[in-house]
Order: C-alpha cells, then sequence, then structure tokens
C-alpha cells in the first residue's frame, strides 16, 4: 500500500482483514464464525467467515471479530449481537457491550434506538436470514414541502408537482440550543414560510440527521443539547407535532438516507450509497431494487482504521472510525500531522474553511491534505463493499467543495484503481445545483399523499 502524505500510521480495515483472511487460509484447521445483527420485527443480517479455532490465535481472532461485528452493527443497527462457531469470540464481545464495557457507547445507543435492552448471544447455528426493501420517495404529485434539518443552516423547499416554486436556506444553531420550543418554532417558520408560496399543502417530507422510527426522534445530534429529564418526549415528538400543526401528513427520513435517494432518482437505477462528509460522516443506501434496507448506514461510529494509535472519537470513545477520516475532523488532523498550526480560537468549520482557501489558491500542502482524505476513502470502499451491494457513491457535504472536494475526489479515483481494480463503482458528486434541488425533492417526495 502506497502511504499517504500526512498520516503514516494507517491501517486500512480492508488490507487487515486480506491479510488475516489470507494467513487463515494458509492455516490447516479452521472454524467458521457467524455474526449476525438482529432489530426490530425479527429482521437480522448475518456476516459470516473462515477463522483460526480458538486457542490457536485468540488475541487476532477477537481483534478482526470485534471489528466486523461493530461495522455490522452500525451499518445495520440492531439490538442483539448472534455469534456462533467461536466461544472465546462470544464471551469478549459480550463484556465487552455490557454496560461499563469497552463499547458500552454503542450497547446504550442501540438500546435507545430499539427501545430495549442490548444483548449479546451465543448460538448453535447461524441464524435464517430475514430481509426487507422498503420503498421510499420517487413520489411527486401535488404540493408538497421539502425540509432538510443541517448543523449549520436549515433549508426549506415548496414543490408542486415535481417542480421546486420556492427554496430558502436559514442559518440556524440547534447544536447549541437547549430550548426545545428554539427547534420547534425555527422548524415550524420554515414549513409555514413554503406553504404560503402554495395553494394548499398535500403532505411534508423531512430529510433529519439522526435516527428515526415511525417519524420519532429517536437519537439526533441537532438536539443533543435539549435536556431529556426535563422535557421528556418533547423531541422524539417534535417532527409529529409540527405535522399537526400544519395539517399534513409527514414522513421523516435520515439524511444520508435521503442524499442517496436523490442521486438514485437522478440516475434512475439503486445500489446507491451516499456519503456526506461535514460537521461528521453521514450515509445512506438506495439497494438495488430502489428501497432502503430498514438499516441505520451510520458510518461514522463503523471503523475505517485497524492501527492501534488512531485517532480517538470524543463521542463514542472508539479508535479509528469514519467521522474521523470523512469529516472536517479528518481535514484538520491531517493538517496538523503535516505541521500546520492553525490559530487559536477558531472553530472546526473556520478550519475547514482556511484548508479550502489555500486549496482553491493551489496550495500544494492543502491539496495534499486533501487528496490524502480521498485515499482514505479509496482504501475504505472495498470494506463497505463487504456489507453494500455498490454501483454508485455519492458525495457530499462541506468537505467536497471547490479545489479540495476535486482532489478528494481525484486521489480516490486514482488510488483504487491502482490498488482494487476489481472494484470499479460510479463516484461523482453532484454540481450544486443537483445538489440543492434534489434534495428538496427527495425529501419532499417522501410521503405518500
Amino acid at each position: 500500500m502506497k502511504e499517504l502524505n500526512f498520516d503514516k500510521n494507517f491501517i486500512p480495515m480492508e488490507g487487515a482483514v486480506r491479510a488475516y483472511e489470507r494467513d487463515v487460509a494458509a492455516y490447516p484447521k479452521k472454524t467458521r464464525i457467524s455474526l449476525d445483527v438482529e432489530r426490530s420485527g425479527g429482521y437480522n443480517e448475518i456476516y459470516v467467515y473462515d477463522a483460526f479455532p480458538d486457542g490457536v490465535d485468540d488475541e487476532r481472532n477477537y481483534a478482526i471479530a470485534e471489528r466486523l461485528a461493530k461495522t455490522l452493527l452500525w451499518v445495520c443497527g440492531g439490538f442483539r449481537i448472534g455469534v456462533a462457531g467461536s466461544k472465546e469470540v462470544y464471551r469478549r464481545l459480550k463484556a465487552d457491550y455490557a454496560k461499563g464495557g469497552a463499547r458500552a457507547f454503542d450497547e446504550e445507543f442501540m438500546s435507545g434506538v430499539y427501545e430495549r435492552p442490548f444483548e449479546v448471544v451465543w448460538r448453535e447455528s447461524p441464524p435464517e436470514a430475514k430481509r426487507v426493501s422498503l420503498k421510499v420517495g420517487g413520489n411527486l404529485g401535488g404540493c408538497r414541502i421539502g425540509f432538510d434539518a443541517g448543523g449549520s443552516d436549515r433549508k426549506v423547499s415548496a414543490v408542486i408537482d415535481g417542480e421546486v416554486v420556492y427554496s430558502e436556506e436559514v442559518v440556524w444553531n440547534p447544536k447549541l440550543e437547549p430550548d426545545p420550543h428554539y427547534h420547534y418554532n425555527e422548524i415550524l417558520t420554515a414549513m409555514r414560510t413554503a406553504a404560503a408560496r402554495m395553494p394548499r399543502v398535500d403532505c411534508i417530507g423531512v430529510s433529519s440527521a439522526g435516527v428515526y422510527v415511525d417519524n420519532k426522534i429517536m437519537v439526533a445530534s441537532l438536539f443533543l443539547k435539549v435536556d431529556k429529564a426535563v422535557y421528556g418526549d418533547f423531541i422524539k415528538q417534535l417532527y409529529i407535532n409540527i405535522a399537526a400543526d400544519m395539517g399534513a401528513p409527514i414522513e421523516v427520513a435520515n439524511d444520508g438516507d435521503v442524499t442517496a435517494l436523490a442521486g438514485s432518482m437522478e440516475l434512475g437505477e439503486g445500489r446507491v450509497l451516499g456519503i456526506a462528509m461535514g460537521t461528521s460522516e453521514a450515509a445512506g443506501y438506495i439497494n438495488r431494487e430502489g428501497g432502503l434496507n430498514g438499516w441505520l448506514s451510520e458510518l461514522a461510529f463503523a471503523p475505517v482504521d485497524f492501527s492501534p494509535s488512531a485517532m480517538r472519537d470524543e463521542w463514542s470513545g472508539d479508535i479509528g472510525v469514519g467521522c474521523k477520516y470523512f469529516s472536517q475532523d479528518a481535514v484538520i488532523k491531517l493538517a496538523q500531522m503535516g505541521g500546520y498550526a492553525f490559530e487559536e480560537g477558531l472553530t472546526p468549520a473556520q478550519k475547514l474553511k482556511v484548508m479550502q482557501k489555500r486549496a482553491e489558491e493551489g496550495d500544494p500542502f492543502a491539496l495534499a491534505v486533501f487528496a490524502d482524505v480521498g485515499v482514505y476513502l479509496a482504501h475504505t470502499i472495498p470494506f463497505y463493499a463487504r456489507f453494500y451491494e455498490i454501483k454508485h457513491i455519492l458525495l457530499l457535504g462541506r468537505v467536497m467543495s471547490g479545489r479540495g472536494g476535486d482532489a478528494v475526489l481525484e486521489a480516490c479515483k486514482r488510488t483504487l484503481a491502482e490498488e482494487y481494480p476489481e472494484i470499479a463503482p460510479n463516484i461523482y458528486t453532484p454540481d450544486e445545483k443537483s445538489r440543492r434541488v434534489g434534495q428538496s425533492i427527495a425529501a419532499a417526495s417522501l410521503p405518500k399523499i
């Protein structure tokens, strides 16, 4: 593997897994490990692979199994991990995913999403697979509102029979605001502004960062400052209550899924993985049938780097996960690894703008920083492809803006062709108009009238 310009300790997950697979294949005896995650409705996803038998190389066995289990969990979501084939892997996963264990964040997060205790269970044999494909979006008739809740601005569009007749962006600061009425009033104001541009409102589609179940907000970083102990389920029911105020049905979806839906609608086909690189990494996926798998696709918490010295994520407490490789944090980290000292007092968003300005001016150092993000991505796409069937990859977010984004895309395509020629997805970024209008139409198209 060619070294990155600045991160010399990077060990791609795909490289680590392939090396493990080669060594296991060469060993005279092997066992078959099955990892599965189960979510609501009995739906599950299963990952099966060859491993060393217990007692041969337990540390390496577990290091790989733990990363694969973590990836499967954050790609698909679930309240239960099942293990077959290795009692040692089961024992250690059970300890790590207990309260107070190494993966206590994951345990608590998934318990909150699915509203039931998280557990790791032993299985004598792998379960039968049970999957679902949920058709979403593509409904363009009538008078619709499309709302996109971003971390720095909120966007709303009025859409009549698939045409955007009005659109606006307003700066807001949801992540800093503890008053839930601020969020309620800001969103309701946006919706009423769009409604005023149409003869009626038939339905509302919402694209919002976070995890949503039946239009309820289960987990969303936008509203983290709101104290649930004080306000109860005010935030959980936020969009449902706003829809009642508007007198129109609503459909809420994760912003990553809406991004992928916009790409799928533009391309006219599925197998689209959308990745947005901004404050963090957001992702969404539209399958071969043009629907959702019912997965979380929270790739911000999925492993990217197998190095024991990888950067730690402050929220989850884990190292080497996507939010530190495909976000503004990645740009800042790489620049500092290269010896760049940012001015004191700058926010992460301002530091990103510093590097983007230098990239626009053709500064080789800044362009090399963005190129390293592209190399990260090229080594990660084959790992993602173990879990997703990928034909198209849509790249968005602030990191992908301007010449810096061009450098990401160019380095990604070049590295992918050189190191993984067997994997050749169509990787692209939409133009500004397609991104703005396409996202609005995709969000507005979510509900059926």
